[in-house]
Parts: C-alpha cells; structure tokens; sequence
C-alpha cells in the first residue's frame, strides 16, 4: 500500500504525536514499514532497537505493524480504529500512551489486547452522529453491529431505527449504505421497498461481479425472508458465497441449488447443504451424512468434498453434546470432539469416504484422546482407549494413498508441516502422483515438490511432469512468504540444476530477464541448485547488503553448508556477531535450518507451529553449537506460543505436551522465565 500524505491528515498528525512519547521506562518504536508485518515483527524491532540504543529488555513498548496500518487509506485519512500493539508492562505503556493527540482518543483493550486509537467524535441526545460524519457513522455502525457472526444483536432503539431508515430513504449509493442495511436486516428490519431499491443499485454497479459487494449478504437474506423470487437468481450469481444464508432459509429450492454448488465441487457450500438436508429430511447426522456422501461419489475433488461433509458432522455431533452438557466448558468441548473424530474413524454407520477423512483428521488427536482416556474411570474409559486402539489399527490402511486437500489455504498445510519431517513411501508416493496430476495447482506443487525435493526424493520423472506446465502456469507471481515452501517455480530450477538437465539452462535464462518484475527478488534462490562459488558470493553480496530478505540468508546458509560439506547450523553459527547480518533474520535462520532435510522457509519464526517449536529445542540442546548459539534456540522456545499461548498452537497440544514443554524449560533456564503481557 503506498500512503500520499499530505499535511494535516490523520497520518501526519498521529505520527507528530507519536514522535513526542517516550521515557526512560517506554519506548515508541517508530511508524512501520512493509518488514514490520506481524506482532512477532514488532517484537524482534523492539529487542533490536534496545540493542542499538543499550535500553535494557525489561523496557515497556508500543508500536503498530503494517497490518494495523491499513487503518489509513492512501491519502492518509484514519478510516476504522488503528491498533497499538505493546510489550512489557501493561500499566506503563498505558501511562506512556496517555489519551491520545488532540482529536483523538485512545481504548484500553485491557492486559490480553491492543489498544485502540480513533477519532473523537460528536453525537446528539441519542447518540446519534451527523450523517456527513464518517468516522461518527463508522463508530455507530461498528457499536450496532453489521456481521452476523457477532451473535445477537442488541435490539436497535426508535431513534436509531428510524435513523439507519432515513439513510436508506433517498438515492442509494451501495458503497455508502452497505453497512445500514446490514445494521437493518441483522434485526429483520429491512422493507421490501428498501430492499428493491438496495438490490437494484447492488446489480447495477456491480455488475459481473456481485460478490464483490459488502452489503450482498443484507439484500439476500431480505429477499429470503420476504420469500421473493429474486433470490433465486441472485443465488445462483453469488454461487457458494451464498450457501450460509441459504441454509440460514431452509426449503426444497435451497435444498436443490445448495446440491448442485457442492456437486460442482464447491467444497464451502458442504456444510450448508448439510445442515439444510437434515432440517429438511434426516435429523440423523450420521444417516445424513452417509445419504450426502453417495451423492458425492464422482463429483470433483470427491476427497476435498469428504473431509467437509465429515466436518459438518463433527460439528453437528459435538453441538448436540454441547446441547446435552451445558455446564461443559472449552476444554471438555474440545476434547469430546477429539473423541468423536476418532471414533468416526472406525464408525461403520459412515461410508470409506468419510471414515477416511476421519483418519486424517484424527491424526494429531489420537495423543490427546489417549491422556483424556486416563482420566476418565470405568466404562467410560475403557471406551476412550477402545476407541483409539480400533484407530490405530485401521489408520494405516485408510490412510494408504491419501493427504491432504492441497487447495486449502496455506496456514492450514503448514499446521501439518511437522508430519512430514520424514517422508514414508506411501507420502513419496501420493507427492509423486500429485505433481503428475494435471488437476494439482500452483500451491499444491509448491507443498509437494518442496517436501520431495528437501528429502532428496525428487527424480527426473517429477521435473518431466512439470516441465510442459513451467510457462503457462509456473511462471506466474506466487506469494511464499508465510508459508515453508518456497516459489515452485524456484524449487524445479534447484532440481533442474541439481539432475543437470537441459531444461536447466532456458529456466536460468527466463530467471535471467529483467521482466516480469515479481521475480527478481526470487531469482537468487536458485542459486541453491547446483551451487558453486561464484553463486555463493553474489549471493552473500546482496545479504550483506541489506536488501530485503525473503529467504536469502537462508538460502546462503544452505548453499554454504552444501559447497562446505558441513552441516547448516554451524554456517549459521559463524555468522552471529557478523556486521551486517540482521540479528533477527540470523536467529531465524539459525532454527530453520536445524534440520537440512526439512528447512522451514517460513518469513519469521510462526509461532504457532509445532515445526518451529521442534527445531527450537534442537537448537537449544545441540551440544555441538555455541552458548550463544543454544541461548538463540532458548530464547525461540521461551517466546513460543507452546509456552506463552499454548491454546494459539495448531494442532492443539495435550496437557502432557504442554507440561513437557514447560519442564523443558525449566530445566534449561531455573525456570520457566515470567511470561511478558502483550497485546
């Protein structure tokens, strides 16, 4: 996002302010560029800035990240709350931070949260804004509520209903008025007046792309409700973005276009058509989710449309527990749902397909059904350890040839990233198949050829299935940062390299060119195929430069441990200290490469990850590593989420790891260090 300010905007003024904070005791780090992403960004500025400064660690901080910048649009106006994330010592950063600029002011979201800067607005006797107001309408609106995922709305007052009508009342802009109607018809208070009105400007100026629109959801489920035939057509424009509001008005129709946008392999539309099929004809979830499976069978992507059709059903399956245990708090929830999730596995109520799915998905909870079986008593436990037993002698064969949908988003492949630390030769064999299946995509070849080629698996047969693909399909931008794979394109160009293929030299020089532009911070990733000395400098060159890394250094070390037949980590080692080298860059490296045969490509250490966690503590307990080296490895695992956030970590933790986990550290460090609030 590039910001046009000029003077005198919220930027400019905020950034003034900003300038003025700070003391002995609480730092402001400064406004944020594209590098500070994340929380854990903030974090690794804050200890860099001490350093530079000598300001000791147990200094307070505040600062914002350049997710929380899209607070303000290009021209620099402040347009939704701008949040201020911390470090330290809740109550001095709060004194630090004060009540904000002149015009402004700040909500303390408390010990666990951000704060939050906003404007100060006017409202009348009824805390009502002026309409011309934006920020005043914007506050209100988010006081009402415009998502009706936000549970219940509060019911509106005469004042405010008759004020959302009157914005509705006049010509209707559809970017203006999207979040009126939908503080309206979250209370079932649009007119049909007003939603002929909404749903003819909605098609006018969004034409061909209906969707896109934030109001779709109001105007939909108002013709619904009003029971028009103009719903119908515009759900079947929306397609799958509708199928949450469709099941919210359950009929045969709904029923009918819920089926066919699943059939059409419409994954999302899954649990729609599901809930909407019980109300309307099976209670049963069981019976309703095998009668959905056989209509399935032969539709695209058959096991994607599994593993949500089973979702459905654990959902509705731990609902009805929920149902019938009102007292059960989170964590007896969660572990219920363990439960079901492995027995479903051997369920014979449920069709292969599904159980199936179920053996996937049960995978990283077998563990934790096994620690809640200990602590149950008689049958109940006896069935707990039944079950699990039955799972683990049915995995192998259900899990034969399977993995994961590789069109789910990214976060959800690296929270299983661990699995693959080895590599059996039934995975070998389902990665093989996928690059050979025209129908894997972009981000499926990148999961798949990164975990073969890692290993050392990937052959010449792999790099020939997706040579014919590399210019129509490969060759194309493909974001990586957040992910432990690299670019694919990047990963066939190593193995090109590496096999010597012919291919090799026309993907160096398409690498080569100047055009298209997303490419050039890539290119010297391809200096790990191959590598030689002359690589390993130019390589070193732009590190040392201080151009932006996005897995340069990493790459460096990999390279370096290749031409110096040693292994990553003492590369790495060596580099500590080195002018230069980015300290918290280095740190990442330095974990990410713990294990050369999986490295984690990952931007900044995740956090949540189990992998991350893992390579830590071998960093830690390496023996043949520094106390500096090992202190970097210490200090990963002690900010981890497994220590600081264990409930953040996915797949969750056991008690028992969460207990390993702290007596690890414990024994390392005296104890677990006091765990820094942040928000």
């Amino acid at each position: 996002m590039v910001v046009l300010v000029g003077l005198n905007t919220d930027l400019s003024s905020i950034k003034a302010w900003w300038r003025t904070l700070g003391d002995d005791g609480f730092v402001a780090l400064p406004p944020p560029t594209r590098s500070r992403y994340t929380q854990s960004d903030g974090h690794e500025d804050a200890a860099e800035l001490f350093a530079a400064r000598g300001i000791g660690p147990d200094a307070s901080f505040a600062y914002w990240h350049w997710q929380s910048h899209a607070a303000f649009d290009r021209s620099g106006t402040l347009t939704g709350a701008l949040y201020l994330h911390w470090g330290g010592d809740h109550a001095t950063v709060a004194a630090g931070l004060g009540e904000g600029p002149d015009g402004y002011r700040i909500v303390n979201g408390g010990p666990r949260g951000a704060f939050q800067l906003d404007r100060v607005t006017a409202a009348d006797a009824d805390g009502l804004p002026d309409p011309q107001d934006e920020a005043g309408v914007r506050q209100l609106l988010d006081r009402l509520g415009t998502s009706r995922h936000h549970g219940s709305p509060a019911p509106l007052t005469g004042p405010e209903e008759r004020w959302l009508h009157d914005r509705l009342s006049g010509p209707v802009e559809p970017d203006r008025v999207a979040g009126f109607a939908a503080a309206l018809e979250l209370r079932r208070a649009l007119t049909p007046d007003e939603t002929s009105r909404l749903l003819a400007a909605w098609q006018e100026e969004y034409a061909g792309r209906l969707s896109a629109w934030p109001g779709r959801w109001a105007v939909l489920n108002a013709l619904l409700r009003q029971e028009r035939d103009e719903a119908w057509d515009m759900a079947a424009a929306l397609g799958p973005v509708a199928a949450e509001t469709l099941a919210e008005h359950p009929s045969p129709q709904a029923l009918a276009t819920l089926r066919a946008m699943a059939s059409a392999g419409h994954d999302s539309a899954v649990p729609a058509w599901f809930r909407t099929y019980r109300t309307l004809h099976e209670p049963d979830p069981y019976q309703a989710a095998r009668t959905l499976s056989d209509q399935l069978t032969g539709a695209p992507r058959e096991p994607a449309r599994a593993a949500a059709l089973l979702t459905a059903l654990r959902t509705a399956v731990t609902n009805d527990w929920r149902a019938a245990h009102p007292g059960a708090d989170r964590a007896a929830a969660q572990a219920f749902a363990a439960l079901s999730t492995v027995r479903l596995t051997t369920d014979d109520r449920l069709p292969r397909p599904l159980r199936v799915a179920a053996a996937y998905a049960a995978y990283d909870h077998l563990t934790r059904v096994r620690e809640e079986a200990a602590r149950l008593t008689g049958p109940e436990a006896a069935d707990a350890l039944a079950a699990a037993d039955r799972y683990e002698a049915a995995r192998d064969d259900l899990l034969a040839g399977t993995g994961p949908d590789l069109t789910t988003h990214e976060g959800a492949l690296g929270d299983l990233w661990h699995r693959y630390r080895t590599l059996s030769p039934a995975d070998v064999h389902w990665l093989r198949d996928r690059l050979a299946d025209p129908a894997t995509g972009v981000q499926g070849i990148a999961f798949c050829l990164e975990l073969l080629h890692a290993h050392g698996q990937a052959t010449e047969t792999d790099l020939r299935a997706l040579l014919p693909r590399w210019k129509k399909e490969l060759a194309k931008q493909y974001r990586t940062t957040y992910t432990e794979w690299r670019h694919p394109l990047v990963t066939l160009t190593c193995l090109a390299q590496d096999l010597a293929h012919p291919a090799a030299e026309e993907l160096l020089s398409w690498w080569a060119k100047p055009k298209p532009l997303w490419k050039a911070p890539l290119r010297l990733l391809t200096h790990l195929g191959a590598p030689d000395e002359t690589r390993a400098a130019e390589l070193w060159d732009f590190v040392a430069s201080g151009a932006h890394d996005t897995g340069h250094l990493m790459t460096w070390v990999l390279l370096r441990a290749r031409l110096d037949g040693t292994h990553p980590l003492h590369v790495a080692e060596r580099l500590i200290g080195e002018r230069g080298i980015r300290p918290h860059v280095l740190h990442r490296v330095l974990i990410g490469v713990a294990d050369p045969a999986q490295p984690l490509w990952h931007y900044a250490i995740d956090p949540r990850s189990h992998s991350w966690w893992r390579r830590a503590q071998e960093v830690g307990d390496d023996p043949r590593l520094s106390a500096e080296a090992r202190a970097i490895g210490l200090k990963a695992a002690d900010e981890h989420y497994v220590i600081r956030h264990p409930d953040q970590v996915r797949p969750p933790l056991t008690e028992g790891e969460r207990g390993a986990a702290r007596a690890w550290l414990a024994a390392r460090t005296g104890e677990p260090a006091d765990l820094p609030a942040t928000g």
